[in-house]
């Protein structure tokens, strides 16, 4: 990987950086297609990223940025414009500098998520989920489930407010559908979601109690600090199906590309390349 004076720029902003998969997926596949473009993770504490987005894009060499945990919500307020489905989601993870300096900003979470355990064979329309966490990726999820013709989510986050507005924008979109607050017992729904960073360290909690799965139940993940998180291990004791957080990302990649009008892969590329290490 060779770095010029002519190197374009997309900052991967999250914090703390350590789990950061996407550099190891990207840069590969920018060397192939010998574009001179390199993600960088950036690591960036919550209190100073209002402070830092600004200046990020004084730089004379940046596209734009990738956003992660935890700052997909506030960054919202930090663009000029937001897709529609930033919009309804109440986050975005990233950020392109247009022509006249302004920023827009998307959201590609949702989608991957939905794109992934579709290939597995889960089909969302008229699916039960349930949603744990209602954060950036968590709300993301619960709009592309919800766009994608499911019919019922159960959405628990530790902040109750947090789950109470995410039902409120999703109903003004979706009004007929069939929204249950602060329940997490897997029971009843066909798929299940993991939206917290519970799983990121060793020795946290499990988001939910998974002897209350059935199996044959859907289990996602979003955390990528391993291939397999405790939770997607005791899924797969229970003979559930399991989709892992890298695999919503190799399906939400290409969306990337094509916002930063950068050359185009498939996943199958994309897996293809990689350099994943945990």
């Amino acid at each position: 990987m060779i770095i010029s004076g002519n190197t374009q720029l997309i900052a991967h902003l999250g914090y703390p950086t350590g789990g950061f998969k996407a550099p190891m997926i990207y840069n590969p596949w920018f060397d192939r297609q010998q574009v001179d473009v390199k993600v960088v993770p950036t690591g960036v504490k919550p209190e100073a990223l209002a402070t830092v987005v600004p200046a990020l894009f004084t730089l004379t060499n940046i596209i734009g940025a990738l956003v992660t945990m935890p700052h997909k919500i506030a960054t919202c307020g930090l663009v000029h414009r937001l897709s529609p489905t930033a919009t309804i989601a109440g986050a975005c993870n990233a950020i392109r500098r247009e022509a006249d300096g302004t920023l827009s900003g998307d959201m590609f979470d949702g989608d991957g998520f939905v794109l992934g355990i579709r290939r597995k064979g889960f089909q969302p329309e008229g699916a039960r989920a349930l949603v744990v966490g209602c954060g950036g990726v968590g709300s993301a999820i619960a709009a592309s489930l919800a766009a994608a013709g499911g019919r019922a989510l159960t959405l628990y986050d530790s902040h109750a407010d947090a789950a109470h507005a995410l039902a409120l924008r999703l109903l003004q979109h979706y009004p007929l559908l069939d929204i249950s607050l602060m329940q997490r017992d897997p029971q009843g729904h066909d798929l299940v979601v993991n939206a917290t960073p519970l799983g990121m360290k060793a020795g946290d909690p499990l988001p939910l109690d998974p002897q209350r799965l059935t199996p044959g139940t859907w289990v996602g993940e979003v955390v990528m600090t391993q291939a397999f998180t405790p939770l997607l291990q005791a899924a797969q004791a229970r003979d559930c199906p399991v989709q892992r957080g890298t695999d919503m990302l190799f399906e939400m990649i290409p969306a990337y590309l094509r916002f930063f009008n950068l050359p185009v892969a498939t996943p199958e590329q994309l897996r293809e390349l990689a350099e994943i290490r945990y």
